[in-house]
């Protein structure tokens, strides 16, 4: 039985469990003045969880609790990337709560328990378990984008998210129960091995049970049409919360579409390869030309995730181990970029005064030039510009659509790219081109400095020389599969 279970395996999500708990007592006893007491805690605990998931690596795939959790290499590579995202995201935040008065435990304590469940996800070996794990992550999160209560559109935007969330988790679980009842297995191996064997295409009940996970995953994912709750809570939400909205669950996203549709549903490709089609044209569609009538720059960066979303799509819907493993570089390394992108974000917010408007990049160049640069890395690494890393990452996914036989839409692709280039390219103008509004100094302390270095470090890195991640990539997913 102790084989059976092999608790060993689940360690880091044992320790960040009891972690988040000690993080929360210890809060309880916390004044306001040493609140960075708590905020150290937590940086430690998810410090020491990215250890434990790194000190698994390399290992054969194993299973424990009864084949409800798997680990594997594709499973350590997106924990690791989901922690260095949210350890990340304590560092840029710390700036932005202490200015607003919010610097309390609940934004740690409530990360911490999102990204137990994005673990929980990514190792999930059984519809429950991934269900457990999805559940986790969104309650975390509606009451992460509602935490600043004194905020009227954070309260409506948590409001929203949690209507709108509520339902896809509904459908997502619906569509479960149809798999589980046609099956008689929670196990995604039963699940598959059921799907193995029947006609999907003609098979109604089966294509009815599709269609439900497939709309709940575009929910999670914020793919069009299921994006409208994605600009609205991007804007209302306070920035780190946006920022950490923005990047680590879209990795934990890939992991539930692969484990449910991959590894649950591999044989019955034929039919979420066409349900995921226009998922992915009405993203980059929608997503690229919506963005360029935003002035706020946070619904422009919602808009620009939704089309960045519809690109990981087309990785997945090419149903080749080239196509997984060019998804899976894309999601880990949008969460890099979009990280970079609401640090400059919450850089410009500084004093109380929200900057989240386009025209506060205005003249940024002139009033702090490595601020502007660094911003430029970013934007230019999600409009596909060479030599940064989104734009290999691009290329990766268009060569696996191509390899699929997809040509119309790598060139689909390959033109609302174009389009997005616009705005991008827009906020550069405004960086460089243009006098500034404010006259204000920026500065920042020395860790969030260096963080933001070292992000666009990674950018250009990651571009100039894709290869080790990639490799990464494509051996993790050979061995899901």
């Amino acid at each position: 039985m102790g084989e059976v279970m092999n608790f060993s395996l689940a360690t880091p999500e044992i320790f960040l469990l009891f972690s988040t708990c000690a993080v929360l007592l210890l809060d309880v006893f916390l004044s306001d003045k040493c609140r960075t007491f708590g905020y150290m805690a937590a940086l430690l605990a998810m410090i020491a969880t990215a250890f434990l998931v790194v000190s698994s690596f390399g290992i054969e795939r194993s299973f424990a609790f009864n084949g409800m959790y798997v680990l594997d290499n594709m499973s350590v590579i997106l924990k690791v990337s989901v922690l260095l995202v949210v350890i990340a995201t304590f560092v840029y935040a710390r700036s932005y709560l202490i200015d607003r008065n919010i610097f309390k435990g609940e934004f740690y304590t409530l990360s911490m328990f999102a990204t137990l469940g994005m673990l929980i996800m990514i190792s999930a070996n059984t519809l429950l378990v991934i269900y457990l794990g999805l559940e986790l992550l969104s309650l975390s999160l509606y009451a992460l984008v509602a935490f600043r209560r004194d905020d009227g559109r954070a309260s409506e935007a948590g409001m929203k998210y949690f209507v709108l969330g509520a339902i896809a988790s509904g459908m997502l679980l619906y569509g479960m129960s149809i798999l589980y009842g046609l099956s008689g297995s929670l196990e995604l191996k039963g699940v598959a091995a059921y799907v193995a064997s029947q006609q999907i295409m003609h098979n109604m009940v089966l294509l009815f049970g599709l269609t439900f996970i497939i709309v709940g995953l575009g929910f999670k994912f914020g793919v069009a049409p299921f994006h409208m709750w994605v600009p609205d809570v991007y804007q209302g939400a306070p920035t780190p919360v946006t920022m950490f909205l923005g990047s680590a669950p879209k990795i934990a996203a890939f992991a539930m579409t692969m484990r449910l549709l991959v590894n649950g549903m591999e044989f019955g490709a034929a039919g979420w390869q066409q349900m995921l089609i226009p998922l992915a044209v009405l993203s980059m569609v929608i997503g690229n030309i919506a963005a360029i009538a935003q002035s706020n720059l946070k619904r422009m960066l919602a808009y620009s995730t939704i089309s960045h979303m519809g690109f990981v799509l087309l990785g997945i819907l090419s149903a080749n181990e080239q196509g997984y493993s060019a998804a899976m570089f894309y999601a880990i390394t949008y969460a890099l970029t979009a990280l970079g992108g609401f640090a400059v974000i919450i850089l410009l917010s500084q004093s109380g005064i929200e900057a989240e408007e386009l025209e506060d990049l205005r003249g940024l160049n002139e009033r702090h030039p490595w601020y502007a640069f660094m911003m430029m890395l970013f934007l230019f690494s999600m409009a596909g510009i060479p030599p940064l890393v989104g734009f290999y990452a691009k290329l990766a996914v268009l060569q696996a659509t191509v390899q699929a036989g997809f040509i119309w839409l790598a060139v689909l692709a390959v033109t609302m790219s174009v389009i997005g280039a616009y705005y991008y390219l827009r906020a550069v103008k405004l960086m460089y081109f243009d006098k500034p509004v404010e006259s204000s100094t920026i500065s920042m302390g020395f860790s969030f400095n260096t963080l933001l270095a070292g992000n666009g470090f990674l950018v250009v890195i990651l571009g100039l020389f894709p290869g080790l991640l990639m490799a990464l990539c494509v051996e993790a997913v050979k061995m899901s599969l």
